[in-house]
């Protein structure tokens, strides 16, 4: 039986050291590979300070990125999203995102998902299986090479969902703070669920400074259910208490996104529902005008709408924003461009 590859991209100092000490290499190479694997460079050849008989060793018996580009799609606000083939050949999406003062890049947790919400296209495309650390950051170094530079934030609001693929996400986080990997603020770090309970307050015993942003989307339990199946195992009640305890652990500020969906959840009635359910909660209030999917019955309400909504809460006692739309011409959001080029 043959021995499997081994990843570079997900491994941190001690396991480099034992991989080189199996190839009787000295120590301090390990170091010198390291700091190559999450510089990034393109591929092992590039790795100018190793000697070429080790260069050529590794390109034999290990893999560098666990991840290669399909296609790149460039919108003209400079977002670029990426279609990204794994070794197995599953296809995932990661969005660049370029700011002012900053840049994001929002990456995928697993190929697919389980929670089948109704208004994100990636449930529509079934659940595969999680994915490890390196593939997770390695999405990261995807667009990094491309663009030419590291990103200062990362969001895990990509295809399925981080807290179902829990030591992995954690494991990827690690990579991509740790002074060796990307050196990544944790403050720069969002991870994004649909409510699993379970998973907040696991995450709220960790210690990191990180924000968790949670998507809400209705603030009451028939019609969160209708729209998000998740909702039927953990509802308000239940992942508001998570929800406290967690600001209780962090001292950290909760984002909670709610996407906005002409005629469902933009009345009064439901913006005195969420500001009746939020509050005592530390907490921010992302608006997402919903990006319609084809087949979804949800639509984006008019701007206008939108503003009145964003009112109601702010009267309430509220502390909320709009997110501004990026990539729609690219059809940016999560599942789109997987869907499209699985039906080529």
């Amino acid at each position: 039986m043959m021995t499997p590859m081994r990843v570079l991209v997900g491994q941190g100092p001690e396991e480099l050291k034992r991989l080189l000490s199996e190839f009787g290499e000295p120590g301090y190479r390990a170091d010198q590979l390291l700091k190559w694997v999450y510089r990034p460079v393109p591929s092992i050849d590039d790795m100018s300070n190793l000697p070429a008989g080790l260069r050529d060793r590794l390109s034999r018996e290990a893999v560098y990125h666990p991840c290669s580009v399909v296609t790149v799609r460039h919108s003209r606000d400079g977002t670029r999203k990426y279609l990204l083939a794994l070794a197995d050949g599953e296809l995932i999406e990661t969005v660049f995102i370029p700011e002012t003062q900053r840049s994001t890049v929002c990456i995928s947790s697993q190929v697919g998902c389980k929670m089948g919400c109704s208004f994100c296209a990636t449930g529509s495309l079934g659940f595969v299986r999680g994915l490890t650390a390196g593939e997770i950051v390695d999405q990261v170094l995807q667009a990094a090479l491309d663009v030419g530079s590291r990103p200062s934030n990362v969001v895990y609001m990509g295809m399925g969902e981080p807290l179902d693929n829990y030591d992995e996400l954690i494991r990827s986080i690690g990579i991509l703070n740790a002074p060796w990997g990307l050196n990544i603020g944790m403050r720069q770090i969002t991870v994004s669920t649909c409510g699993v309970v379970p998973g907040i307050r696991k995450l709220g015993r960790e210690g990191l400074a990180l924000t968790l942003a949670v998507s809400l989307h209705a603030a009451d339990d028939d019609k969160r259910s209708r729209i998000m199946p998740i909702a039927r195992a953990y509802p308000l009640a239940r992942l508001m208490e998570a929800l406290h305890e967690y600001v209780a652990n962090t001292k950290r500020r909760i984002t909670i996104e709610y996407a906005l969906m002409a005629g469902f959840n933009d009345g009064r009635q439901d913006a005195q529902r969420l500001t009746d359910l939020l509050k005592g909660l530390l907490c921010h209030v992302n608006l997402i005008p919903v990006n319609p999917i084809p087949g979804g019955l949800q639509q984006k309400p008019e701007s206008s709408q939108v503003v009145r909504f964003e009112n109601w809460l702010r009267q309430g006692g509220l502390e909320v924003s709009i997110r501004r739309e990026r990539g729609a011409d690219i059809e940016a959001a999560c599942g789109q461009l997987r869907g499209q080029w699985e039906e080529i």
